[in-house]
C-alpha cells in the first residue's frame, strides 16, 4: 500500500493551499534533522516523507494524479496494473526545483507513457518555505507570541521576503540583503500607554561548518509610552545568515485606526456631537481616555457652535523625549439640529432669542 500523504501532513483531503503549508511549517521544524542528533535516521526518514507530500498535495497537477491513483500510479508513470499514461495531465510545472511530468513518446515497446514523479531534495523545498541558501527566500518567520496582534498575518506568517509589508534592500552583485523591514501594527491604547510585545522568530542559521539549520529565538520590543508611527527597532544579526552575514530584522512602528481618537503628533482629535439643547443651555458629558479613565466634559455658561474647538492640555498622548508630558486633548464640536419643529416650538425660541438679543 502507498504513502498516504494527507495522513503524514495531518490535514484532510479538502486541505486548501495554506492549511498544507502551515502543516508543512509545523512538521518540518519538528522533524528536520539538524534537530535530531540522537535518532537522525528517523528524523530523515519523516522529514522526507513529510517534504513529499507537502510537493505532491501543493501541486495541483500531481495532487490530482495522487488522488486519482495514489502513490504507485504517481510515481510508476501510470495507474496500478500498468495502464497507459494517455490519461494523466502532462507537462505539469513541478515545485520550484523540483521534478515536473511529461509524456514520452515511447519507443521499443509501445505508445506513449508517463514519466513519473521523482520527489525532490527535502532541503531544497524547506528553503523554499523558509528562505535561506538553496531556495530562494529572504528572511525569517514570525510569530507574535502574545498573540496580541498580526503583523500582516499573525499568527504564522510567510517569510519577509515576500509581501505583508516587507522591504528589502538588494546588495550588490545579487547578494541577499543585509536588512529585512516589517511594519509592526500596534493599537493607539498601547502607544499610549506602552507595551512590551513578544516576537517568536524562526530563522536559518549557519553552522562552523557551514551547515543551514533552523533555529527559534523570542525577540520583545518594548514598546515606549509616546512612540509614533514610523519609529524603527533594529535587531542586529538575527535573521538568516544567506551567505553574506546574518541579516539585521527592523521592525516599523505602525499605529492601527482608533474607533474614537485620531491622533496628531502629541495631540488626539476627538469629535462630540451635541444636541441643540445642550449647545444652547450646557452639558455635562464624559470622555472616556485611553488609559482607561475618564473626564467630564461641563458647560454651563457658553454657547457652542458647530465646528467649535477646545483644547485641554495634558490629556493627549504622552511625550516620549519629554517624560511626563503630554499633548492636549482637542475636543471637535458637532451640533444636531431637529428634523422638525412644531409651531409652538418656534414660537418660544423665537421669544427666546429676541429677550436675548
Amino acid at each position: 500500500m502507498g504513502k498516504d500523504y494527507y495522513s503524514i501532513l495531518g490535514v484532510p483531503k479538502s486541505a486548501s493551499e495554506d492549511e498544507l503549508k502551515k502543516a508543512y511549517r509545523k512538521l518540518a521544524l519538528k522533524w528536520h534533522p539538524d534537530r535530531h542528533k540522537d535518532d537522525k535516521t528517523e528524523a530523515e526518514k519523516k522529514f522526507k516523507d513529510i517534504s513529499e507530500a507537502y510537493e505532491v498535495l501543493s501541486d495541483k497537477s500531481k495532487r490530482q494524479i495522487y488522488d486519482q491513483f495514489g502513490e504507485e500510479g504517481l510515481k510508476g508513470g501510470g495507474p496500478p496494473g500498468g495502464g497507459a499514461g494517455g490519461g494523466f495531465p502532462g507537462g505539469a510545472g513541478g515545485f520550484p526545483g523540483g521534478a515536473t511530468f511529461s509524456f514520452s513518446s515511447g519507443g521499443g515497446g509501445g505508445g506513449g507513457g508517463f514519466s513519473g514523479f521523482h520527489p525532490s531534495n527535502p532541503e531544497d523545498i524547506f528553503a523554499q518555505l523558509f528562505g535561506g541558501v538553496g531556495g530562494g527566500g529572504h528572511g525569517a518567520q514570525f510569530m507574535d507570541v502574545d498573540g496580541s496582534g498580526g503583523m500582516g498575518g499573525f499568527p504564522g506568517l510567510g517569510g519577509m521576503g515576500g509581501g505583508g509589508g516587507a522591504r528589502q534592500r538588494m546588495q550588490p552583485n545579487n547578494m541577499p540583503p543585509r536588512q529585512v523591514t516589517r511594519t509592526l501594527p500596534v493599537s493607539l491604547e498601547e502607544l499610549y500607554k506602552g507595551c512590551k510585545k513578544k516576537l517568536k522568530v524562526t530563522r536559518r542559521v549557519r553552522s562552523a561548518e557551514g551547515i543551514m539549520t533552523p533555529s527559534e529565538k523570542i525577540l520583545e520590543i518594548d514598546i515606549q509610552p509616546g512612540w509614533k508611527a514610523g519609529t524603527k527597532v533594529r535587531f542586529n544579526g538575527e535573521g538568516d545568515d544567506n551567505g553574506n552575514g546574518p541579516q539585521d530584522l527592523v521592525f516599523v512602528i505602525e499605529e492601527r485606526p482608533h474607533p474614537v481618537f485620531k491622533r496628531d503628533g502629541n495631540d488626539l482629535n476627538i469629535d462630540m456631537t451635541l444636541t441643540l439643547d445642550e449647545a444652547l443651555c450646557g452639558f455635562k458629558k464624559p470622555i472616556h481616555l485611553l488609559d482607561g479613565k475618564a473626564i467630564n466634559i461641563t458647560n454651563t455658561n457658553n454657547v457652542v457652535r458647530p465646528g467649535q474647538i477646545s483644547r485641554m492640555p495634558r490629556y493627549g498622548m504622552p511625550i516620549s523625549k519629554r517624560p511626563g508630558n503630554f499633548g492636549a486633548l482637542v475636543i471637535t464640536y458637532n451640533i444636531q439640529f431637529p428634523t422638525s419643529l412644531t409651531l409652538s416650538q418656534k414660537e418660544k425660541i423665537h421669544e427666546a432669542l429676541t429677550e436675548s438679543s
